[in-house]
């Protein structure tokens, strides 16, 4: 963020469970047996939340770039993305899975990227193709809730927290389409502090990975910046402080967050600001964007 510029953080987060490099060669194995790609992101925070291993993995197969939860991202913000990956030659989606008709959509879009494979397919006689699609993406961006909405039942277990879909599982769509579920996958280092803070804010990684204080106030960096009207009507405040250490005591007063006596309670406050961002009680809100 451009206010933040004073700011520098050079640790490196290692964090990378054994049932996630499971997962990535259960992909990579997997890959052979596919036709498309299919990248779910999370549409808050759509650099933040690609994984650098699956783009190495893919490499040259036909991808759909999904970005989910749109109706929790700002949408002009969300129009800006939409509009960058366009220009840099993918193929992209914002859907919102509990309102969109993706039964319909996601096959029509998976054959008009796959027509030339299709149309060499007929020209050997092979009359009926059935598409096979791997659909992938770093833990709670969506994809248990995409794949339920898709084939109009539950199919996959859907929790908002990181590390619940750790099997793959083929699921057949329609006679001409087959999706891959597979386990939301990580990876080693996160390099990038400010993408792991917005990693954290989305809930793809556990809060005790980075330091919550640095969180909250990249957190209250953004809204302070792009969001100040929502900050003040949220939190009931009237005066946003350019300190995040005194704008967090003035939230905890204005929300009425004591320990005892006159003692405010930081790490409530924090908590609750968390919440409000993954729950979207704050509203269509984005945590990055193409022109940074």
């Amino acid at each position: 963020m451009e206010n933040r510029e004073n700011i520098q953080h050079k640790s490196v987060i290692n964090w990378y469970p054994g049932h996630m490099e499971k997962a990535r060669r259960q992909m990579q194995e997997n890959l052979k047996l596919v036709d498309l790609v299919i990248e779910l992101r999370d549409a808050r925070a759509p650099l933040a939340s690609a994984n650098p291993l699956i783009e190495r993995l893919i490499g040259e197969k036909k991808r759909l770039l999904v970005l989910t939860k749109k109706d929790m991202a700002d949408p002009i913000v969300l129009d800006k993305w939409l509009a960058y990956f366009k220009t840099q030659g993918i193929y992209v989606l914002a859907v919102n899975a509990g309102h969109d008709d993706l039964k319909r959509l996601i096959p029509k879009v998976a054959k008009e990227i796959c027509k030339d494979k299709l149309e060499r397919a007929k020209a050997r006689g092979i009359r009926k193709k059935v598409l096979r699609a791997m659909v992938c993406g770093i833990p709670n961006v969506g994809k248990s809730t995409f794949i339920n909405a898709i084939v109009k039942k539950r199919v996959a277990k859907v929790e908002n927290r990181p590390g619940v879909t750790r099997s793959l599982t083929w699921i057949k769509l329609d006679e001409d389409l087959e999706l891959l579920d597979t386990p939301g996958v990580l990876w080693p280092k996160f390099e990038d502090q400010d993408a792991a803070k917005k990693l954290v804010l989305i809930g793809s990684i556990k809060d005790e990975v980075v330091n919550k204080d640095s969180v909250v106030d990249h957190a209250l960096d953004i809204l302070r910046v792009y969001y100040p009207d929502t900050l003040k009507e949220r939190y009931h405040i009237s005066v946003i402080d350019e300190d995040d250490r005194i704008l967090l005591k003035d939230i905890a007063k204005a929300m009425n967050f004591y320990k005892s006596g006159d003692e405010v309670d930081i790490l409530r406050t924090q908590d609750f600001i968390l919440s409000d961002i993954r729950n979207d009680n704050l509203k269509a809100i984005s945590l990055e964007r193409p022109d940074e």
